[in-house]
């Protein structure tokens, strides 16, 4: 009950003034809203991240050809991979679900008039699931295809586009090299990230591009899908291994391979979000903290405004740790209100930036709670030093101040 009576008197301290209250909680409001805003918009930014890596697939490994060099100038790519290593991974190496050799670089494509500058990438069977990539009409490359060296192509949808516009492309025939293809599919567009276009592409039998188009016995990738994300380590020390003993290097000399782990890539990306997400959100904190020390300075002006109340309080049997509620609870009074309405403002500015302004933003439960409880800890923490000093009052001195 008496703690009851406690937060009545504070409501009636609040309201006595209410346009210094709202003022007060105005840079509260700012405040929260800025943390809740920003932290929207790094988790945003983290998770349109991780969706475009997940476009190129999961648990993936990547081995390329080590650069060949010349002193200290690299001087190209070592011609060491080949359709034998992958097949001898897929086939020694545990904990593997997949693997796709690819051969590919760039070259001219013509249809009738048109023609287009695109990537030629031979492959096998397996390169869709490992990549996520989906097919939209026909059907991808078989082993048949592979087997007798087909002329057959699976388009991109920006080669698809290029090419044949809004006509058919399926049954159609292409010129690659000067060599006549039969379209037999066109996958579905997976979206341009900001480092590559995955639909501007050509996929053709692994055979086909080394025999008959580029006369090439090495690989440029092997794509490998882990069956789970925890076993890459160990598969990736295996796939050294193997390739290392196949290609008879050396102890202690150099590969000639490189293996790309893109959990790596993965958990740079997410460090570099959070890194963002933190500094965004320490900006806002500072207005915050200014928000704080105005509440401090008013509770001050609050409490050399009300010292008779607070002598006469103390006269008729206030208790000095009823005072230093009273004020204190005044602080937190404002300050959590003000961080529910800046809590209200800021999920209402990232729902806009979102739809009006083209940014990703993700409201999380833990940013409405982060900013919930910095609220109150700024009440608690710039409340405290008013509310003691008008608990520390003399009663006899506080009556008689003017």
């Amino acid at each position: 009950m008496v703690l009851a009576q406690v937060i009545k008197v504070a409501f009636r301290g609040i309201l006595a003034n209410k346009m210094r209250t709202a003022l007060t909680m105005l840079g509260i409001i700012i405040g929260v809203a800025s943390i809740i805003s920003m932290l929207s918009i790094g988790e945003g930014a983290k998770q349109q991240v991780m969706e475009s890596i997940s476009r190129f697939g999961t648990n993936l490994l990547r081995v390329r050809p080590g650069a060949a060099r010349m002193g200290h100038i690299r001087t190209g790519a070592v011609e060491t991979l080949t359709l034998k290593d992958a097949e001898a991974i897929a086939r020694e190496v545990p904990g593997i679900r997949a693997v796709s050799p690819v051969v590919g670089r760039s070259s001219q494509v013509k249809y009738g008039s048109r023609n287009t500058n695109t990537r030629i990438t031979g492959t096998n069977t397996e390169y869709p699931g490992i990549n996520n990539f989906q097919v939209a009409e026909g059907h991808f490359l078989d082993e048949t295809d592979i087997k007798v060296m087909r002329r057959a192509a699976v388009l991109g949808n920006t080669v698809r586009k290029d090419l044949f516009g809004d006509s058919p492309a399926l049954g159609e025939e292409i010129k690659i090299e000067g060599q006549t293809f039969t379209v037999i599919g066109v996958m579905l567009p997976k979206g341009q990230s900001s480092w590559s276009d995955p639909d501007d592409q050509v996929f053709v039998p692994i055979s086909t591009a080394q025999r008959r188009l580029f006369s090439q016995v090495y690989l440029n990738d092997i794509n490998i899908q882990v069956e789970d994300a925890a076993l890459i380590p160990g598969v990736k020390e295996d796939i050294e291994r193997l390739l290392r003993e196949r290609h008879r290097t050396a102890p202690g000399a150099v590969s000639d391979f490189t293996i790309r782990d893109f959990t790596e890539m993965v958990r740079t990306l997410e460090e570099t979000s959070r890194t963002f997400t933190v500094l965004l959100s320490g900006i806002a904190a500072v207005s915050l903290l200014v928000g704080g020390i105005g509440v401090m300075n008013i509770m001050l002006v609050s409490v050399t405004e009300r010292t008779r109340e607070i002598g006469v309080r103390m006269a008729v049997g206030a208790r000095r740790s009823d005072i230093l509620k009273q004020f204190l609870i005044e602080a937190l009074v404002i300050t959590v209100t003000g961080g529910l309405i800046g809590i209200a403002a800021g999920s209402s500015m990232a729902v806009l930036l979102s739809r009006f302004g083209e940014w990703e933003t993700v409201i999380t439960i833990w940013s409405v709670g982060l900013g919930f409880v910095f609220s109150a800890l700024v009440g608690l923490v710039f409340g405290i030093y008013p509310a003691r000093k008008a608990s520390l009052m003399d009663p006899i001195e506080a009556l008689r101040y003017e």
